[in-house]
């Protein structure tokens, strides 16, 4: 199974971890990343300490929990390649698409994009 289908087919739980230029580390809880066309893939980031961190430090790890028993997913060592604020586009991706909850929450949110450099299992070095 590709990672656009496994994304799409597939429920769980994300965490993104980042880590400013000096090193301190964030982890926080996001939804399930858009595979794009080139393989690539792409979050929906509001601004927040994360994204913060990705403006002095690119690289990031991508944790996906499968729902379900067990310790399933996949862990993706990622670079950030670039970003955009094309709200009308982030709209169109997001998969919470409810005009309520972005009437509650204004906050201004990115579409970042991220070169996958490794993909392993949840558990595992995947040999």
């Amino acid at each position: 199974m590709d990672l656009k289908e496994y994304f799409e087919n597939t429920k769980g739980t994300g965490v993104l971890s980042t880590a400013d230029s000096q090193g301190n580390v964030d982890c926080a809880i996001y939804a399930r990343p858009h595979v794009m066309q080139d393989g690539n893939i792409a979050l929906i980031m509001r601004h927040r300490l994360s994204r913060q961190n990705l403006q002095s430090n690119p690289k990031a790890a991508y944790m996906f929990i499968e729902q379900g028993p067990g310790y399933k997913g996949k862990r993706l060592f990622l670079t950030k390649t670039g970003e955009e604020q094309d709200q009308e586009k982030i709209q169109s991706m997001s998969r919470r698409s409810s005009h309520a909850d972005r009437d509650l929450n204004p906050e201004p949110r990115s579409l970042v994009y991220f070169r996958i450099e490794k993909e392993l299992p949840l558990v595992g070095s995947g040999e």
